[in-house]
């Protein structure tokens, strides 16, 4: 790995280039691939205390992350993130090689440049910039990266507030740079997250031939009269800050090798994401009555990953809305859209926003991020941090209990 000039993170050039060797690290959950070994030079450049940190264990994959402070004062902003990307898909359909960082047209090109190695990037550059005439006495920024969003997150965020809550550490305000950007950049702000079901429903019959229908029964139509109930969701009131919740299918699998035979069995996946309108409890009744009522002889098996959570606009929302308007001049809306995050393991740390680049290829082949764009959300974060900490400065502390 090269030997990275921190003080080129000044420029629009450094930024770019930062961006494009964090794309370059092939980090697919969970192998690290490089990416928090460049962090970390960078941020002990940058004048960081850095902490690698390893966790294994709980039925989670080995995953290495790591969190680094600078700064000895108060209050403590934390930016989190995550370095491990999902897998590039077919690589033959790509107008460049997913791991290569080129440049063209405008773009840095590949997996992760949106979701989230560009906004890490401009993070780290936003900082730097800030720093330099900033008083380590008085403030405190920390990174808190893991490798192991993307999947399981076991022995990622979850063990590393653990980790930071044995030192006695608990950041103030924590900001999370995951894409959030709809139209224009900087235009969501997102204060909450829908909750998150996945469910697995098999429904059972006979096996038979198929030219013999009355001696067997065939599952497959019973599994889908559910699916189709299922997928018109439950009945519930409109939620101020939510969306209504909705059930995707995700997967319906028999497993039949042959044309003429009449399965025993049939089933399918579904994940739930949903409002503050519901519960794991009211959807597992509804799910359970539903299936009961047109499923037959079934099984559901269904697994909670994160239930529906906002905070409540105030100083902290009004903090990032004015120094959006500041620094882009635009009025980001307030919102809870969008896919869940480890913001919902944050939250019970300390208050938690998110706030990042557009969200239009994040996965997607061709993942890219525009140059202009890593320049544009470098200068918000350095007005957030400015204004964050220049509030305290005058008295109107920013914390949410």
């Amino acid at each position: 790995m090269e030997k990275f000039e921190t003080a080129s993170l000044l420029t629009s050039e450094g930024l770019v280039h930062l961006t494009r060797q964090l794309i370059t690290c092939e980090s697919v959950t969970p192998h690290e691939g490089g990416a928090l070994l460049l962090l970390q030079e960078v941020l002990s450049g940058l004048g960081c205390e850095v902490f690698p940190l390893v966790f294994e264990g709980d039925g989670g994959p080995i995953t290495h992350n790591l969190f680094a402070k600078w700064g000895r004062g108060s209050p403590h902003f934390c930016f989190a993130g995550h370095t491990d990307v999902v897998p590039a898909g077919d690589v033959r359909r790509w107008m460049h090689p997913p791991f290569s960082g080129a440049v063209e047209d405008g773009y840095v090109w590949g997996r992760g440049a949106v979701d989230m190695k560009g906004a890490i990037a401009s993070f780290v550059c936003a900082f730097a910039r800030f720093v330099e005439s900033a008083n380590p006495d008085h403030v405190s920024i920390s990174f808190m990266i893991t490798g192991d969003e993307e999947a399981t997150g076991i022995n990622g965020t979850p063990k590393i507030i653990t980790w930071l809550e044995a030192r006695g550490e608990k950041p103030d305000f924590c900001l999370v740079g995951e894409p959030t950007s709809c139209t224009h950049l900087g235009d969501h702000v997102k204060i909450g997250r829908r909750g998150s079901l996945n469910g697995v429903l098999q429904v059972f019959g006979t096996q038979g031939h198929v030219a013999f229908p009355s001696k067997a029964d065939n599952p497959v139509p019973r599994l889908l009269d559910t699916l189709l109930a299922l997928s018109q969701g439950p009945q519930e009131k409109a939620s101020a800050l939510f969306e209504p919740t909705r059930l995707e299918i995700t997967s319906v699998d028999v497993g039949n090798p042959t044309v003429n035979l009449i399965p025993g069995s049939a089933s399918a996946r579904f994940n739930i994401r949903f409002s503050d309108q519901q519960s794991h409890t009211s959807l597992e009744e509804w799910l359970r009555q539903t299936c009961a009522r047109l499923g037959g002889q079934h099984t559901l098996d269904l697994q909670l990953s994160g239930v529906a959570e906002a905070m409540e606009p105030g100083p902290l929302t009004d903090m990032l809305v004015a120094a959006t308007k500041e620094c882009l001049d635009l009025t980001p809306q307030l919102t809870t859209r969008g896919a869940t995050s480890d913001a919902r393991f944050i939250r019970h740390m300390c208050p938690v926003l998110e706030l990042g680049l557009f969200e239009h290829t994040m996965h997607q082949i061709n993942e890219r991020v525009a140059l202009a764009d890593l320049e544009t959300l470098t200068r918000l974060y350095e007005g957030i941090l400015t204004r964050y900490f220049s509030s305290h400065v005058d008295g109107r502390v920013f914390i949410q209990t």
